[in-house]
């Protein structure tokens, strides 16, 4: 039974570990899907998580809380969008500077509210489901965001590919100048999947500092906002494979943690790697298959939108 017990644990960890990530990378691929790379991803979650913190410690509200991790990365988000939609700046390199900004916003508003316990998100308890062995604990007794990652996953699945919305969306990812000449506002839509993947990874840093470790810590999101963007090419642009390769990447991140602490004899900065060569090793062996990026990648990613009039 203590095996059993000890493979619930491990896949309760996996699916928490991954929830922020598939948060993140949703959203970043919305976004993605417009034909806009935004690399602020990091900087956007450590500006939602810290915004969600000090609301959740001023107003004891967590509802209040993820609001404001959301409007806190969805104001950098905004900053992007400015600069490279209407400015016109390099997408890469304004992408680069907001994670910088970002790492260094969050520090700054964080000073105060180091240290400080607040109570986590609290499990949602489903009559007749929760109490169920093994699967009870593993499938129906988290927070209300574990299941938000997932319910955030199939909607942008549906509306991508089911609804006239999501057509428009891919059209102008596709070729924004095509979408432009039958009347559609390439800008607009491209601020609004900014904005959309801005308040995604606000989500995202507000689980991770009320959910997932209830606290405040400088640079907390350790690297996962890299990850999730990595994921939405692991992923191939698809939202399906990137709700199942959160839960791999998640699933790294907790079998290091384990083997650490069973004091496996390899050394912890090693095992503290394997979340982060995993995605380099899978990038590797993505990008060996050209064709099935270029048929999946949109095409105007990147590329700025001039409206010739």
């Amino acid at each position: 039974m203590d095996g059993l017990d000890g493979v619930v644990a491990l896949l309760v960890a996996m699916i928490r570990a991954a929830t922020p990530l598939a948060l993140a990378a949703v959203g970043e691929l919305v976004t993605e899907k417009s034909g806009v790379l935004n690399l602020g991803v990091e900087g956007m979650m450590l500006v939602g998580a810290v915004a969600a913190f000090a609301t959740a410690v001023m107003t004891g509200n967590p509802a209040l809380a993820i609001l404001a991790g959301m409007l806190g990365a969805m104001a950098l988000a905004l900053v992007f969008g400015i600069l490279t939609l209407g400015l016109l700046s390099n997408q890469v390199a304004t992408g680069l500077a907001l994670t910088i900004f970002g790492v260094g916003l969050s520090a700054f508003i964080g000073q105060g509210f180091i240290g400080i316990p607040i109570e986590g998100l609290d499990a949602l308890h489903i009559p007749g489901l929760s109490d169920l062995p093994l699967i009870g604990p593993v499938l129906f007794a988290h927070d209300p965001l574990v299941y938000a990652s997932v319910l955030a996953t199939i909607l942008v699945g549906w509306g991508l590919y089911r609804t006239r919305v999501g057509l428009v969306i891919r059209a102008v990812g596709e070729n924004h100048d095509a979408a432009h000449a039958l009347g559609y506002p390439v800008i607009g839509i491209r601020f609004l999947c900014v904005l959309f993947g801005g308040a995604m990874s606000g989500l995202a840093g507000a689980y991770l500092s009320l959910a997932y470790t209830p606290m405040w810590v400088e640079t907390m999101t350790a690297g996962r906002g890299w990850i999730a963007l990595a994921l939405v090419v692991f992923a191939t642009w698809k939202p399906g494979r990137v709700l199942l390769g959160a839960y791999l990447f998640g699933g790294v991140t907790i079998v290091q943690l384990h083997a650490q602490g069973a004091g496996l004899a390899v050394s912890s900065h090693l095992l503290s790697m394997l979340p982060y060569l995993a995605t380099i090793v899978v990038l590797v062996l993505i990008s060996r298959d050209r064709t099935r990026i270029r048929l999946n990648a949109p095409a105007c990613i990147g590329r700025p939108f001039r409206p010739s009039h």
